[in-house]
């Protein structure tokens, strides 16, 4: 018989299988990111935030970085929707098409390292150069992101 999934249980099932999975764009970043490789900053990757499941997060630095496919052109109402939620919980988002990731990773990196390494911009700053977003309403207290069975430290 087979058994009936929680909605958390749910995404929890869906960040492992993403993680299982990754989309060749998503590998190659993985591949800079994990253990410290980028600015001794630690990542996650497919780690479930609130209700989403997040390209790849990074704790200290409250950063989300989302890498979009072809998809995302048909679904930017939703990406923004989903930006904005991230900012509302306080962290910070910065995206990359597959494109970008795959024939100009150095730049990627320099972009994820400034963003992560940098003070929140204050809203009204437009967040300069860098190609993220703040939230300037400070609303509920951000929640914590479920680990999905991994440690946090």
């Amino acid at each position: 018989m087979k058994r009936i999934l929680k909605p958390k249980d749910q995404i929890l099932q869906m960040a492992r299988e993403m993680r299982r999975v990754p989309t060749p764009a998503e590998q190659v970043l993985w591949s800079e990111l994990r253990g410290r490789r980028l600015a001794g900053l630690k990542f996650y990757r497919q780690d479930v935030i609130g209700p989403f499941i997040a390209d790849f997060y990074c704790p200290s630095a409250r950063l989300v970085v989302e890498v979009d496919g072809d998809i995302h052109d048909a679904q930017a109402n939703e990406d923004a929707a989903r930006t904005r939620q991230f900012e509302e919980y306080g962290y910070r988002v910065i995206r990359f098409c597959n494109h970008a990731v795959l024939h100009d990773l150095k730049y990627v990196l320099s972009q994820i390292s400034a963003a992560a390494l940098s003070p929140n911009p204050s809203p009204d700053s437009g967040g300069g150069e860098l190609p993220y977003f703040l939230n300037s309403e400070g609303g509920e207290p951000p929640p914590s992101p479920n680990s999905g069975g991994r440690g946090r430290g």
